[in-house]
């Protein structure tokens, strides 16, 4: 990640492995109960070698279970997969799901150059509404970088959001969610500026000679199928924005730890300008129905 700042990597690196009493400290600092832990990026989408990859994946998973069974009132857990073979990756979601108690998958962005709406991802798509469980798509290192692309907006800052959403636009008009209706995706930082978006993009997709047919408009998909997490982005016009597009039963906090400050991300969405039924479903409710978090 030669994109952060040396200092801000260093913070960052000493924090992520911590799966207990820093954690724990700083979540208690920031009001937050309960931790979804996961893989971050680049994690198993980069790996070449399938054999590798699998079984990484599983030692990834296992140890995470481990991390949650010795914190089981404050973690939760989504599992790390091998996309590279998808029958594998299957079988292991059943396994995190149904033996280790995690709540869904993540995904770290596109799996060396194949992206979720590939037709090899079909039984991938079939085991997440077998289980009913939903899938984090998360950024990952882009396939394809577009040739604008300067290194100032390379990474967080810009990049990795253009890739995330177009990868989750693809999902939409390529009828991922047609063939799969009970499919449900998770997009994190307030939702990778779709929210903002989903008029102008109704708009422009009628209009387009290379449009699919897909049941409805691509704002009502993303409505019916995805969920956001605020992680990442403590901002009132962004979360009310999110609100009004959504509704808060759409919407769920999150730290981005440690990437981000958490103790400003608590203090910044008690003190935002909503009304307390959205702060509740926000803060807790969604994600507890959503991740099963009793």
């Amino acid at each position: 990640m030669e994109f952060f700042d040396p200092q801000v990597l260093s913070r960052i690196e000493e924090l992520l492995p911590d799966l207990a009493e820093q954690r724990l400290i700083n979540m208690d600092k920031a009001g937050v109960e309960i931790a979804v832990l996961s893989q971050t990026a680049p994690g198993i989408q980069t790996i070449q070698n399938t054999v590798e990859a699998s079984a990484l994946a599983s030692r990834c998973n296992d140890a995470l279970h481990l991390a949650i069974q010795k914190q089981p009132r404050r973690f939760r857990g989504f599992a790390a997969l091998n996309l590279l073979n998808v029958e594998n990756a299957c079988a292991e979601l059943r396994r995190c799901v149904n033996e280790l108690g995690f709540v869904g998958a993540l995904v770290n962005g596109s799996t060396q150059g194949e992206y979720l709406d590939h037709k090899r991802m079909k039984p991938l798509w079939m085991t997440l509404e077998q289980l009913d469980v939903p899938l984090y798509l998360h950024p990952g290192l882009p396939t394809d970088q577009p040739s604008s692309m300067v290194k100032e907006l390379d990474g967080a800052t810009w990049g990795w959001s253009i890739d995330t959403a177009t990868h989750a636009l693809r999902l939409i008009v390529k009828g991922i969610f047609d063939k799969h209706p009970n499919a449900r995706v998770i997009l994190g930082h307030m939702g990778e500026n779709l929210p903002f978006y989903l008029w102008r993009l109704d708009s422009r997709y009628a209009t387009t000679r290379y449009r699919n047919d897909i049941s409805t408009t691509p704002s009502a998909v993303f409505k019916r199928h995805f969920f956001i997490t605020t992680s990442g982005v403590c901002n009132d016009a962004s979360l009310q924005c999110s609100i009004d597009t959504l509704g808060p039963e759409r919407i769920m906090f999150s730290t981005d730890y440690p990437y981000e400050d958490i103790e400003l991300a608590g203090r910044w969405i008690e003190q935002a300008p909503i009304d307390p039924r959205a702060r509740k479903l926000i803060c807790r409710d969604t994600a507890q129905s959503l991740l099963r978090l009793g």
